[in-house]
């Protein structure tokens, strides 16, 4: 059976939206995701590193589009794992895993990978929206586009723009 590892941050969850949402609550600007065009993320965002540092940012960030019925079916389908980072963050740590179980109850506890570095992951396809994940992957790379990764064009990604086009990859 093919295992599949699918990252949280800007792929399950809505890092973007979240961050537009506190950079508003805080100083009052409206910032444009559509502008944010080969930016790195925090560096968008006057705030942002103050932002995924406060407790309750990841407990709280918006399910991405067509995740929730998306993951379901592979999960169903495939060796599936959720591995994301969350050492650089100590909040996150808790707080992925509440917002997974509270999101993607179908997700056992026994498919979450919280780690350091994805370089020690393994299997067969990964959907990330970074490419220093996907870098040192060996299998299949999908690129799942975000602002910060729309400018990079590697013939050894497949990108993809939402949860139904991975669907009729997979």
């Amino acid at each position: 059976m093919k295992k599949v590892i699918v990252d949280m941050d800007g792929v399950m969850a809505d890092v973007y939206h979240q961050l537009v949402q506190f950079e508003k609550r805080d100083s009052g600007t409206e910032i444009e995701i559509s502008r944010l065009k080969g930016q790195p993320e925090l560096e968008s965002f006057p705030n942002g590193k103050k932002h995924v540092n406060e407790i309750g940012f990841f407990r709280t960030l918006p399910v991405m589009e067509g995740s929730r019925e998306a993951l379901e079916y592979l999960n169903n389908k495939y060796e599936l794992y959720i591995v994301s980072a969350g050492m650089e963050f100590p909040n996150s740590l808790r707080e992925k895993f509440d917002w997974l179980a509270e999101h993607f109850p179908f997700i056992s506890w026994e498919q979450i990978v919280l780690c350091g570095s994805k370089k020690v992951v393994h299997g067969d396809v990964m959907i990330d929206d970074y490419p220093k994940n996907l870098d040192h992957f060996a299998g299949e790379k999908l690129i799942f586009t975000q602002p910060h990764n729309e400018l990079i064009e590697n013939e050894n990604y497949r990108r993809v723009h939402s949860w139904e086009e991975i669907m009729n990859i997979l």
